[in-house]
């Protein structure tokens, strides 16, 4: 409900100047309230004319209606619009706010939203209203110092950010789920561990569940490791929908890879995948599919992709306009280019575009003397041309892979191997004997992350 109560004393000349304007506390009014069962919290906050005469509210209006979840009481009368309130001049009126939420109605939207538009002297101001709906862990611009574990039990909800601190340790058990507001980055710059396995994988992915929103890539910033985070490690992990997937940062300061991922899927993300800059990645039996451009390996560094898929076909979401795979040894910043050494490996892997703007699915860029070698074994791709400063063995040139199938008007896609896909038992025997979904691979592997049995 809200309440408005008007100061008693009243003066009789009224300022209707534009430039006598009436404020507000603040723009937005939370209700972070954890609910465990159906329940409602009421607040309150103060519109306050600071002028000498007073001014009168033409218009206060919950723009919701009746079907909003935030309900509206003007002196005593129930209603979602009211008209000419005035207030004294140096005075204010209270404005309650009540909130009903069912924490346990799984097609409720984690955050409930809504807003008050207040009237006056042809100005407009707007109290935004949010409230907590469905039970989960929110955590609004939180830092992380120490050791932190978090289960399935409820999901996650970030608002405005989180940062696993420096020598802290967040670890992520089996069937956890994250979801991650369009201001809230999810930045790591000590170590993050994820445990999913086949059966419960670990999600990322955008905050908002409703049609249409929740397929929208570039729903919510994406994963930062940063300069002092090292040991990271993911493992049958779901990242979805993020502008940037995963965002690697400076070299490991220690000898292990700065992040390893073990059967792990970016997917529909706008921008770029996994974005690698002079650092180290070890990825396994990963698949990296319709990203604005899947992988960027820049100022160098260090990696190694044994039985990847790395795929994108143009939907409506995102347009295929670039490369699958970029590396190059350099950087450019403020004009100036600086270089590091590159060493990229990539094994039993799958390069693959669909065909359109883009000619070279695979690019090699080196400037200056700093060493640029990436190396593609068994591996599949499309390019017209070569890349430079690569070798390659084993590798089939421009041979579609054919996914068992890609519907892009029903957003579907299933990119194991069909049938008489030339990347079957053209692998090379690796560490990795089982595939993404588990499946043991026998003799020769196929190429990518799943093997055709």
């Amino acid at each position: 409900m809200v309440f408005i109560t008007v100061a008693s004393c009243r003066k009789d000349t009224l300022n209707t100047s534009a430039d006598a304007k009436l404020t507000l506390a603040n723009d937005s009014l939370h209700f972070d309230t954890v609910f465990t069962s159906a329940g409602s919290v009421t607040k309150y906050f103060l519109i306050k004319n600071e002028n000498r005469q007073k001014i009168r509210i033409s218009n206060i209006q919950l723009m919701g209606g009746v079907a909003s979840n935030f309900k509206m009481n003007v002196d005593g009368s129930p209603g979602v619009q009211f008209s000419n309130i005035d207030i004294e001049g140096n005075d204010s009126i209270y404005v309650f706010v009540n909130v009903n939420v069912n924490p346990n109605a799984a097609n409720q939207p984690f955050i409930i939203k809504d807003s008050i538009k207040i009237e006056s002297n042809g100005n407009t101001k707007y109290k935004q209203l949010e409230a907590w709906g469905q039970n989960a862990n929110y955590i609004r611009s939180t830092i992380f110092r120490g050791n932190f574990t978090w289960t399935k039990d409820k999901p996650y909800v970030i608002l405005g950010g989180m940062v696993v601190d420096t020598n802290a340790v967040l670890t992520i058990q089996p069937g956890a789920r994250i979801y991650l507001n369009a201001d809230a980055p999810f930045i790591v710059d000590g170590t993050l561990i994820v445990n999913g396995t086949k059966s419960d994988s670990v999600v990322f992915k955008g905050n908002r569940l409703d049609e249409p929103y929740k397929n929208y890539p570039g729903s919510w910033p994406g994963i930062y490791f940063r300069g002092s985070s090292i040991n990271n490690q993911l493992t049958y992990t779901y990242v979805r929908n993020a502008y940037q997937g995963m965002v690697v940062e400076k070299p490991s300061n220690n000898s292990n890879p700065k992040l390893t991922l073990n059967n792990c899927v970016l997917d529909n993300i706008y921008d770029i995948g996994l974005f690698g800059i002079s650092t180290n990645i070890v990825a396994n039996n990963c698949l990296i599919s319709n990203c604005g451009n899947n992988i960027a390996l820049v100022y160098g560094g260090t990696y190694q992709f044994t039985h990847c898929t790395v795929v994108s076909i143009s939907n409506s979401y995102v347009q295929h306009k670039n490369p699958v795979l970029t590396a190059s040894n350099s950087i450019k910043q403020n004009s100036q280019i600086y270089t590091a050494p590159l060493n990229a490996i990539f094994t039993n892997s799958i390069l693959w575009g669909s065909e359109g703007f883009v000619e070279n699915e695979v690019v090699v860029q080196k400037d200056g003397s700093a060493a640029a070698a990436v190396s593609f074994s068994n591996v599949l791709f499309r390019s017209k041309t070569d890349p430079s400063f690569s070798t390659f063995s084993n590798v089939i040139r421009n041979t579609d892979p054919l996914f068992d199938s890609v519907d892009v008007v029903k957003q579907y896609y299933n990119f194991h191997l069909k049938t008489g896909s030339p990347a079957i038992n053209k692998g090379t025997v690796t560490p990795l004997l089982t595939d993404f979904d588990g499946k043991a691979r026998v003799g020769l592997p196929d190429l990518g992350c799943y093997e055709k049995q």
